[in-house]
């Protein structure tokens, strides 16, 4: 949960916290940082017996392909894990702390940046980067483009999302301006692809790196279309009936601790949750940072967030104590055996939950 909250559900105060890590929080960045080194190393060994280094320079560049290739595709998955937690529920635990992984894919591509000026370096020719960077003509031509500055401009937009990853900068600038902040990580997947085609491509001549390139910007481009394609049925929205309310289905067709999303003709989206007898129809949008509680699940009869695991009564959609953010509520009827909801939302934190044997 955040650290400070009010009765409109967003958070009004701007006070530090520091991380609260937690066994999750824990295991999640030990599997992350694991993966990171075993693919280094696993890339260094095989590279080196492939095509052994024969200096100084030659063993550098090594590692800023490896540490190149690894931000990368951890760029990639970081991309992949939405859509592939919306088409299905079993990648959901890699979103909670998502925001973990892509500070160390930071931290991996301010490596391959620091080995890349290392090789200028080592080879006394730094003042060469800098005339390469300031050629003005250069950047007319495909072949022969300077395709170092599309990384860098790249490392910036990934040291602004990790600079304000923690919840404090989501409070001091509220979750619209952070969530849009945050999108510019598509900028930044676009930006690596091109420093990489113009780069690495242009220069090696790998086909494997081709391949791997088109293989990993379709598997992103197609997941999303197919997410995409998913939220659009939702969005479609359901005729409602002669008085307004929307049908949901029946009670148990409703997954126990789970819900199911309607979206009224004006493109709302409600979540109604069954939790055992009990039915409630609250907002979809988690007051953190908007994401999507039908998503997720009823904890200890809270309902959470799947994005970052914020929880909220069931009865009432108001967060625990001591935190204050609250949800809009739905009313909610059985009609001839059909759970149907009010599009009109009730205030913030009204209680609407209601037994579906009634």
């Amino acid at each position: 949960m955040s650290e400070t909250g009010s009765d409109s559900g967003l958070p009004t105060g701007a006070g530090f916290q520091a991380v609260q890590w937690n066994r999750a929080k824990v295991i999640y960045d030990a599997v992350v940082v694991c993966c990171v080194i075993a693919y280094l190393a696993t890339f260094l060994v095989i590279a080196s017996l492939m095509n052994p280094p024969q200096n100084a320079a030659e063993a550098i560049d090594l590692r800023i392909r490896a540490f190149g290739s690894c931000a990368f595709t951890m760029l990639t998955v970081i991309l992949s894990i939405g859509p592939l937690a919306r088409l299905d529920r079993r990648f959901l635990p890699l979103l909670y702390n998502r925001r973990h992984l892509g500070v160390l894919t930071f931290c991996v591509a301010l490596v391959h940046v620091w080995f890349m000026i290392d090789w200028y370096l080592a080879q006394n020719a730094l003042p060469n980067l800098a005339n390469e960077l300031t050629d003005w003509t250069s950047y007319g031509k495909f072949i022969g483009f300077p395709f170092k500055v599309l990384g860098m401009a790249a490392l910036v937009v990934m040291f602004m999302m990790a600079a304000t990853s923690h919840d404090y900068w989501l409070a001091f600038l509220t979750p619209r301006i952070w969530k849009w902040l945050h999108m510019a990580v598509y900028a930044a997947y676009g930006l690596v692809a091109m420093h990489v085609a113009l780069g690495v491509m242009q220069d090696k001549n790998s086909l494997i790196v081709t391949i791997l390139l088109i293989a990993a910007f379709g598997t992103v481009t197609t997941l999303h279309l197919l997410s995409g394609q998913r939220e659009r049925r939702t969005d479609e929205g359901v005729l409602a009936g002669d008085d307004g309310w929307l049908p949901v289905g029946p009670p148990f067709a409703i997954l126990d601790k789970r819900a199911r999303i309607v979206a009224s003709r004006s493109g709302e989206r409600i979540a109604v949750f069954r939790d055992g007898d009990r039915i409630v129809a609250i907002t979809n949008l988690c007051a953190h940072q908007g994401g999507p509680i039908g998503e997720g699940c009823i904890i200890d009869g809270l309902v959470t967030c799947p994005w970052h695991g914020f929880q909220y009564r069931f009865e009432d959609g108001c967060a625990p104590p001591p935190f204050a953010e609250k949800l809009a509520t739905h009313r909610v009827r059985i009609n001839r055996g059909t759970v149907e909801v009010d599009p009109q939302p009730l205030p913030r934190g009204t209680p609407a939950a209601i037994d579906c044997r009634l």
